[in-house]
């Protein structure tokens, strides 16, 4: 009786084991589909965002005559640079418009920087009265689309700006240009940089002002090195708003040899070649000016999710 009992008991605990390796087995085989799954997604939702840019550079290194044929063909069947040739001699030549764009950015990101490091620490660390509501008010700037300020943009540059020697047109200009830009881009920037200098514990500065560090001190010394994530995340979104955008500079240029590159892409859309657009060349333009904000992007994307998640995340 004692013996069928043990055994009856030792089938239970074997049928459970069984029951709990199949169970474990099922779950892991279940998460390993997950995980494939989710790559498949990624791999698709990659092929999707990279299909333009392959189709682009594929359409600009065709020849003239293949890049304008009806129907079109979508993959290159003879290798060529012309199209990238008659870019670098268009009109006052690809190296000037390039310059030109990454003058205006370059500028643009100092600005940014030289405005919203001191906005952003004196809204974290002062007591300013009243300086929430001067901050949500800021922020109330970002439902305001940047196509109507333009036009008081245009009016207030071309009548110039008095700064007690004269006043000085910005219309024409990449001084000017870069300064609409940054107005662009200014509230946002004001909001990373201010939460992630609140996002720097306070006892690294009571630390330094116990070693008889002043405002200053604690702003390049010790805060400015902790929040670079953040510096960074500015400077990338300046640069990429600066090096794409099209409207405003359209409106403040109409001297040829100061276009920048999104202007240049548009004007030699004018430009045929058998007959039509010249296609070639306008995607040659295009897979160009795509080079800066991919390497600027790659560079510097560790930096960019830490300082975009510091600043957001409060």
């Amino acid at each position: 009786m004692t013996t069928d009992t043990r055994s009856a008991s030792d089938e239970y605990v074997l049928a459970g084991q069984r029951a709990g390796r199949s169970g474990l087995s099922f779950t892991a085989l279940w998460q390993g589909r997950t995980k494939y799954l989710a790559g498949a997604v990624c791999v698709a939702l990659s092929a999707i965002m990279l299909a333009p840019l392959v189709v682009s550079i594929s359409a600009s290194l065709k020849t003239t005559e293949e890049a304008a044929a009806i129907p079109p063909t979508y993959l290159t069947h003879q290798l060529s640079l012309d199209a990238y040739h008659r870019l670098w001699v268009y009109q006052e030549g690809l190296p000037t418009y390039l310059l030109n764009s990454g003058g205006v950015a370059g500028l643009t990101i100092l600005f940014c920087l030289a405005l919203t490091i001191p906005a952003g620490y004196a809204l974290a660390r002062y007591p300013i009265p009243g300086k929430e509501l001067f901050f949500v008010f800021l922020l109330l700037a970002l439902i305001v689309p940047y196509q109507a300020l333009l036009t008081p943009l245009f009016f207030m540059f071309a009548s110039g700006i008095d700064l007690g020697f004269g006043p000085i047109k910005l219309t024409n200009s990449l001084v000017g240009l870069a300064i609409a830009h940054t107005a662009i881009q200014l509230p946002f920037s004001v909001y990373i940089m201010r939460n992630s200098f609140e996002a720097v514990p306070r006892e690294l500065e009571e630390a330094a002002a116990i070693d008889g560090a002043g405002s200053r001190q604690m702003l390049f010394r010790i805060l400015m090195p902790a929040i670079r994530p953040a510096i960074v995340t500015v400077s990338l979104f300046a640069f990429i708003t600066s090096w794409n955008e099209f409207l405003g500079a359209l409106v403040m240029m109409n001297k040829g040899h100061i276009f920048t590159l999104p202007l240049i892409l548009a004007n030699a859309r004018q430009e045929t070649s058998i007959g039509g657009t010249d296609w070639g060349m306008l995607q040659a333009g295009i897979t160009i000016s795509i080079i800066p904000c991919v390497l600027f992007y790659l560079l510097l994307q560790k930096y960019y999710v830490s300082g975009f998640l510091s600043g957001a995340v409060k």
